[in-house]
């Protein structure tokens, strides 16, 4: 993905797009995606698995994942992925910050691929490396 504009979207950009709670987070990926490439990372998709895996009974919510999920490139954690993620978690220890686990995982990728990471989650702006950041989410 290195060389063009990408996005990596974060989880409560899938979710928004996914549940249709954001019209304009929908809007802005069907206007991108033919010319610029959009991906999520494997870390997105086991958080979305684990929040269907919690809600057995959501058949709805089922399809619109799984349609999705088939449907976006996901990219898998690799070798970067987990390089920039050391440097990361040391630089954000270094300097008494923190972020949750999974979100640290999510911004490492992008970090590696760079991608400008999808999401409307301000805990993000705290990392330096990881300029731009966008919110395709504004009209939540």
């Amino acid at each position: 993905m290195k060389g063009t504009t990408s996005y990596l979207l974060d989880t409560n950009t899938v979710a928004y797009i996914v549940s249709g709670r954001s019209q304009a987070a929908r809007l802005t990926m069907s206007n991108l995606i033919g010319h610029s490439p959009i991906a999520i990372s494997a870390i997105t998709e086991g958080e979305l698995l684990y929040g269907l895996a919690r809600k057995p009974e959501a058949t709805r919510l089922r399809i619109g994942v799984e349609a999705f999920l088939s449907a976006i490139h996901i990219l898998p954690w690799d070798s970067d992925a987990a390089r920039a993620y050391g440097t990361l978690r040391a630089r954000m220890s270094a300097a008494g910050k923190s972020l949750a686990n999974m979100d640290m995982l999510i911004a490492a990728q992008a970090i590696a691929i760079g991608a400008i990471l999808v999401t409307r989650d301000s805990a993000f702006s705290q990392i330096e490396a990881l300029r731009p950041v966008t919110n395709w989410a504004t009209d939540l």
